[in-house]
């Protein structure tokens, strides 16, 4: 059951529409008396199509912008070139009316409803887009945004493991510093790709590996991996990978602006 802001809502649509009609008629002669050819009329679907689209064309022309560009030109005009793309006349969408106004009240009042389905339909598509849209550039990352070694709560795990369940493109941005005092060996990034379903056992697909320089500055590094709907992958790995043999030795590096973008690819 529709609600009653919902229901109101469709009622000025309605009068709204009603507003579009009564402009595109307002030059048009209306004599009652006259008999309608059939097959002088806009068919109903087309009809449909129409009225949709110069709902959203009245819609558009209050945005600053757009109301500017055409400022100029008469108010029925942009409504005519929209009947026009159609094939048809203004004088054959104004003799349709007519009909409809006169002759089929009720039906002109059902042809409303499904302009209302197909606006709601549309709504709701591009609301739906537009949700997933800003969800694709919004930062994935669901971890820790930086690491500082020595931690003082003594917790040093740099691992990360993320879940790759999404065909796009992953691209992994992070910054480290490493400071001359630290003293490991060798130190990098390591990571790896295996298959949701075999984590432990399965077979790693390792990546490049970075290594760091130890100057004491930042540096910024950038990693993108594609995935197809047939390798969904889980990404393992850390951010700090050393080569030392023992564990009695001092570790200085920060890690910052740690993120994770996906980007949709459209085929």
């Amino acid at each position: 059951m529709r609600s009653r802001s919902e229901k109101n809502s469709n009622i000025i649509l309605k009068i709204l529409l009603s507003g579009i009609v009564v402009s595109l008629l307002a030059c048009s002669c209306s004599d009652r008396s006259s008999k309608t050819d059939h097959n002088d009329l806009i068919p109903e679907k087309t009809l449909i199509s129409i009225l949709t689209e110069v709902h959203i064309a009245d819609g558009l022309l209050f945005l600053p912008k757009i109301r500017s560009t055409y400022s100029e030109r008469d108010s029925v005009a942009n409504y005519v070139d929209i009947i026009e793309r159609y094939g048809y006349s203004k004088e054959t969408m104004d003799r349709t009316m007519r009909y409809y106004f006169i002759k089929k009240p009720k039906k002109l009042i059902r042809i409303y409803d499904r302009i209302l389905d197909k606006l709601s339909e549309m709504e709701t598509y591009f609301t739906k887009e537009e949700d997933n849209t800003r969800s694709l550039f919004e930062d994935q990352w669901t971890g820790n945004s930086s690491y500082y070694l020595p931690d003082p709560t003594g917790n040093e795990s740099v691992s990360f493991d993320l879940k790759l369940d999404k065909p796009g493109t992953y691209t992994l941005t992070f910054t480290v510093t490493l400071f001359p005092s630290d003293q490991s060996f060798k130190p990098h990034f390591t990571a790896y790709l295996c298959h949701p379903d075999s984590i432990e056992t399965g077979k790693r697909i390792y990546l490049p590996a970075i290594n760091y320089i130890k100057d004491g500055y930042p540096h910024t590094y950038i990693l993108s991996k594609e995935i197809d709907v047939n390798s969904f992958a889980h990404l393992k790995g850390w951010f700090y990978d050393y080569e030392n043999c023992r564990d009695d030795w001092q570790k200085h590096v920060r890690i910052d602006n740690i993120s994770l973008r996906f980007i949709l690819n459209v085929r």
